[in-house]
């Protein structure tokens, strides 16, 4: 699964020689000199990673992070500001406004991999907190005395969508105990109901989760992600 890269700066020898950088490392880039045009952008398509130059007309790279922080899509999205500035002053605006990593110019392959590198594991770790892959197994649900076999139809880090003909209410604290692989240890995990979609599916929420419950999952869900 290839990763989306918006790049933006008013210089177009800067927008040539990052996509000529990063797109043969196996990145879709699209390129913008307007940040205006990249603030509509933002609201209209999910991106794994922006870079922003510092100094733009219209609209400067604080401003335009500060646009990325507030939209839906792409609140949580790493953010790199290009600057030629490497100075107190612009990094606290940078870092107030919401930006994650600096670039400094002049920039050579070797300093963008290694930005590179740290942003993919950023990226990777959003990845795996928002996403919901499929997962076809039978779930053992408990609540007080009673117990129910459920379908489960795809799970995230943060929780799991079943199937449920057993009477579950919302806001139900519930335990759920399944496996993702024959011969795995089981997980019991922790969840409340959190919404029900008719017919018979209901939407669960994880909580408190042992740290090695949550790398099982993550686990599972990055092999996912990489096929």
């Amino acid at each position: 699964m290839s990763m989306k890269l918006m790049v933006v700066d008013d210089d177009p020898a800067a927008l040539e020689l990052v996509k000529a950088l990063v797109e043969p490392l196996g990145y879709e880039v699209l390129a913008l000199a307007d940040s205006r045009q990249a603030a509509e952008r933002v609201n209209e398509q999910k991106f794994d990673g922006i870079f922003v130059d510092v100094q733009m007309p219209n609209m400067d790279g604080f401003e335009l992070t500060k646009l990325i922080r507030a939209s839906r899509s792409n609140s949580g999205v790493p953010i790199v500001m290009i600057t030629a500035f490497e100075d107190v002053e612009t990094m606290r605006q940078g870092f107030k406004a919401g930006v994650t990593f600096f670039l400094t110019k002049p920039f050579n392959p070797e300093k963008l991999r290694g930005l590179l590198l740290a942003m993919r594991s950023t990226i990777l770790r959003g990845r795996t907190r928002y996403a919901r892959l499929p997962f076809c197994t039978t779930v053992t649900c408990r609540w007080g005395n009673e117990q129910s076999q459920l379908g489960s139809l795809n799970i995230s880090e943060c929780g799991m969508l079943l199937e449920s003909s057993s009477g579950l209410e919302s806001g139900q604290e519930i335990n759920l105990d399944f496996t993702f692989s024959p011969g795995q240890e089981h997980l019991s995990l922790p969840a409340k109901i959190v919404h029900k979609e008719p017919p018979n599916l209901i939407g669960v929420q994880f909580h408190d989760l042992t740290s090695e419950d949550r790398d099982t999952i993550r686990q599972y869900i990055s092999r996912g992600l990489k096929e």
